[in-house]
Order: structure tokens, then C-alpha cells, then sequence
């Protein structure tokens, strides 16, 4: 099979390779897909850098968790309807060595979600790369809102409300009813109103704790944060009586906390890492996203489709912070 792999740490220039390797096949349980898109997060990247110094966990790794495509061949034990169906999924490249940027990979069958027939060869393409964004984005991002359940009638704080698992907390906030308020940079505020967010400020206005409380007298009670270090003083300000803060990142290893003003405020910190969910957890939030991803009020902004022959610069452009997601295109079946 055309696979892209890494076999040391480093710039993705100077590391990744392109080429032919034997082709995966299933275990028992697994299910082997036949890859159409491979979506691409910065925590593949982060793992092909080695962020914080982590060390190579294989000799050999084909990177991004995510992906979308057919089943083409079945594992001992996995149900014989499976066969032929399309699929995106998600954590094919968690603690496992490879992952989608190739043109097959092998999955736990339950980690490949069932597509439904969007209705033609284009519609089928454009629903296959929006399911590739949607792994660890989509069940961080999920996560971020839901862990503390339903937030219908609820106000819900977003911070980087355009980003990968910013856009996709913020519609799914929106889409079950809650008041979503969202904090972008300044030339991300119309996408973030596309978004569907209600509230939408500039992460520069001056005293942006003031600006929010007009709109949410009685606080945020859910806050999805994108960098706790960053932003925690400005969570302590805003939060309701009660409220949940998630953060799924922060720039500082250990941030400091007001303590006093979150615990008057009864606060609960969640500190989420979307490898290690619970596998129930993934599940839910995996149907979840699909529902919403069929019935249309679930998309992300691709800006770049890079063929596999190119992934450096898929990488590159994700390492440089460009403001959408990035797909590898393997082949062009949907």
C-alpha cells in the first residue's frame, strides 16, 4: 500500500516519508478500511514533533487518528454486514503505530462509525471529508460541552470558537439550545456568528469579563476553554454559581488558579486529553456527531486539501496555525 510514515522525531520536511509498505491487515475485531480522506489535528502533529519531549513509541508511524473510507476487509469475529460499508474514524493512531495517512488502515470495529449513503459520488465526497474532521476534534469538542449532560437553556462560553473543536462545540452548544457566547480574535468574529453563536466578542476588547456579563447577568455555566492558562482568570469572572470549566489545553504546564474566586463560585475544572475518554464516552459522542454531521448542522472549514504525496505541507500548514482544517486526499473514492 502508498503510505506516509515517520521513523524519527523532527520537522515533518526532513521526516516524513512517502512510499510503499506492505499493506495492514485486520485482527480479530478489526475492521480494515480502505482510506479516501485522512484528517489531519495538531495533536498529530504534536506527536511527530515530539511535543514536550516525548519519545518515538514505535520504530515506525503512519500518522492522524482520522480518517474516512470503506471497509474492505473484516477481522475474526466482526460482523459479515460490515463489509462494503463506508465509515469515518477516529483513533486509529492512539497508542497504536499506524493510523490514516495511508491507503488502508485497521481499527477496532468499533472505532469505524457507519456513513450513510449521502445521495452521489460528490455528495458522498463532501460528507467523507467533513467525517474526517470530526475524531478528535469533534469528540474533544463534544466532550468540552456535554460532560456534564444536556446544556439546553444554558449559556456556553467558547473560547476559539472558530477553531477545530471550538466550531464543532459551538454548534452542537447551539444545536441543543444553549446561549452560546464566543471568544475569537477580532478578524474571526463574522465566522464565528455563521457559526451560530448569539454572542460573539473580540478576545482584545477591553474588559471582556464586563462585556460578557451584560449578556450573561447571572454568569457562564459552561466554559470550553482552549487554554487554561491563558484564560482562567477571565473563566473566574464569568462563571455561574455551579458553573463547569473543560479545558482540553493550556499553554503553561502548571497555570496558576484563583482558587478563592473559583471555589465561592463552586466551580468544577474539568482537564480533558481526547486519547484517554473512556470508550463509552468516544462512542456517545461519536453518534452524536454524526447525527448532527447527516442532518447538516454540523460542518468544519476545510481550507486545504493536500494529496498524500504532499503531507509535509499538510503538516507545515497546521504547525503554522492556518485558520481552518486541513485534509489529506489518498484516493478519490468517497
Amino acid at each position: 500500500m502508498r503510505a506516509a510514515w515517520y521513523e524519527r522525531r523532527g520537522p515533518a520536511g526532513d521526516t516524513l516519508v512517502v512510499g510503499e509498505m506492505p499493506d495492514v491487515q485486520p485482527g480479530p475485531g478489526e475492521v480494515r478500511i480502505a482510506v479516501s480522506v485522512s484528517g489531519l489535528s495538531p495533536g498529530d502533529v504534536k506527536k511527530r514533533s515530539g511535543w514536550q519531549g516525548s519519545l518515538m513509541p514505535y520504530p515506525r508511524v503512519i500518522p492522524h487518528s482520522d480518517g474516512a473510507g470503506t471497509i474492505d476487509t473484516l477481522g475474526d469475529g466482526v460482523d459479515p454486514a460490515r463489509l462494503g460499508q463506508r465509515v469515518w474514524c477516529y483513533g486509529a493512531q492512539s497508542y497504536r503505530p499506524f493510523g490514516t495517512a495511508a491507503e488502508f488502515v485497521s481499527v477496532p470495529s468499533e472505532l469505524a462509525v457507519p456513513l450513510p449513503d449521502a445521495g452521489g459520488d460528490s455528495a458522498n465526497r463532501e460528507l467523507a471529508e467533513q467525517a474526517a474532521c470530526l475524531g478528535i476534534a469533534g469528540i474533544t469538542g463534544y466532550r468540552a460541552v456535554f460532560a456534564d449532560g444536556s446544556v439546553d437553556g444554558l449559556v456556553v462560553l467558547v473560547h476559539g470558537a472558530t477553531g477545530g473543536v471550538g466550531s464543532i462545540a459551538t454548534q452542537m452548544a447551539v444545536r441543543d439550545g444553549a446561549t452560546v457566547i464566543a471568544v475569537v480574535r477580532p478578524a474571526q468574529q463574522q465566522r464565528a456568528a455563521e457559526l451560530g453563536a448569539d454572542h460573539v466578542f473580540a478576545s482584545d476588547e477591553p474588559d471582556l469579563p464586563a462585556a460578557i456579563r451584560t449578556v450573561a447577568p447571572d454568569g457562564v455555566n459552561r466554559i470550553a476553554e482552549v487554554d487554561l492558562a491563558d484564560h482562567v482568570d477571565l473563566d473566574a469572572d464569568v462563571i455561574a454559581t455551579g458553573g463547569v470549566i473543560s479545558s482540553y489545553y493550556s499553554s503553561a504546564d502548571r497555570p496558576t488558579l484563583p482558587y478563592w474566586k473559583l471555589g465561592f463560585a463552586d466551580t468544577t475544572l474539568r482537564l480533558l486529553g481526547s486519547d484517554d475518554f473512556a470508550p463509552d464516552v468516544k462512542e456517545h459522542a461519536a453518534q452524536e456527531l454524526t447525527v448532527a454531521l447527516v442532518e447538516g448542522s454540523l460542518r468544519s472549514a476545510i481550507v486545504e486539501r493536500v494529496p498524500l504525496a504532499g503531507i509535509a505541507r499538510a503538516h507545515e500548514l497546521v504547525e503554522g496555525g492556518v485558520d481552518g482544517r486541513v485534509i489529506v486526499t489518498v484516493s478519490e473514492g468517497a
